[in-house]
């Protein structure tokens, strides 16, 4: 690929704290330029990065994996991903203290990412409240909880809700119970709750060189784990420990065999309850555009 004489690659991608590492070569040197003469990179919403793939407006996305299921002909990038094998502290379903499960009537939904929402529908299929009915709402723990029942919040909003759990008892003395959706769906299902990956969209101009450099991008951002947790701590009001933690051991970022074969059973389970359409995981995944070199 020359990147003189070819188009830029349109990469749709989210401005939360979660992906920031995979974003490490787009955004600091000494790849950064290279990277921008290569790539155009726009800021959304996890939900809008699957619309852009849709409508033609961007080549790669970090799609919400429940997208596969709904955007035909999305391919997965190799490699990457947004996933956790255990708790998460990013994806919360907020309820009253004295409304179980079983028995919510609504459920207000920060509806940024489809496949927390799909994956929550299936859960509350194991919980025996299928029909619960879902509020879309702006990510706001007190409108929401006004509205309906319980809340789903996701991403930066969710780790504020935890930060500030005391504070809210403090000033409401509500009891809540704040579930941590990876954690649960890890109870009922024994599988990793894996929530984005890298997708392309038909026809895209990608070959190897594309997947290595979102690999690489990602190797980065791990090396570089300390100078995202300075520039974060400065942008949002959490602790450099409650930043670095959640960095390192909240999620997972890498596609390995455990969050592939979660996806195959979110995707099994999903069309066994009609959350989502059937999709077949490919046996193997990689580019199909051979490499044009360097």
């Amino acid at each position: 690929m020359n990147s003189t004489s070819q188009p830029r690659i349109r990469v749709a991608a989210i401005r939360f704290l979660n992906p920031a590492p995979l974003m490490w070569d787009f955004e600091h040197p000494p790849l950064n330029a290279e990277f921008a003469e290569r790539y155009d990179v726009q800021w959304m919403l996890p939900s809008e990065c699957a619309d852009r793939l849709a409508g033609g407006a961007a080549d790669i996305g970090l799609v919400p994996i429940a997208s596969l299921a709904t955007t035909p002909g999305l391919r997965i990038l190799p490699g990457c991903t947004i996933a956790s094998k255990q708790r998460v502290r990013s994806l919360l379903l907020v309820r009253r203290a004295n409304q179980p499960l079983a028995n919510l009537r609504s459920i207000a939904a920060d509806l940024a990412s489809r496949a927390t929402l799909a994956y929550t529908r299936i859960m509350f299929h194991k919980w025996g409240n299928a029909a619960v009915p879902y509020v879309p709402m702006t990510a706001d723990l007190d409108a929401m909880l006004d509205r309906a029942d319980a809340a789903i919040l996701i991403g930066d909003p969710a780790l504020m809700a935890l930060e500030e759990r005391a504070n809210r008892f403090e000033r409401t003395a509500e009891e809540l119970v704040y579930h941590d959706l990876a954690e649960e769906w890890r109870t009922l299902t024994s599988l990793p709750f894996v929530s984005a990956v890298w997708a392309a969209a038909p026809g895209s101009p990608l070959d190897e060189r594309v997947g290595r450099d979102f690999i690489r991008s990602r190797d980065h951002g791990l090396e570089n784990i300390d100078a995202l947790v300075a520039q974060w701590s400065r942008q949002m009001p959490l602790s450099e420990g409650t930043i670095r933690s959640y960095l390192t051991t909240n999620i997972h970022y890498v596609l390995d065999e455990e969050c592939i074969e979660g996806m195959r059973g979110f995707f099994r389970m999903a069309a066994e309850t009609g959350v989502l359409p059937e999709y077949n995981l490919p046996s193997k995944l990689e580019l199909i555009a051979p490499a044009t070199g360097d």
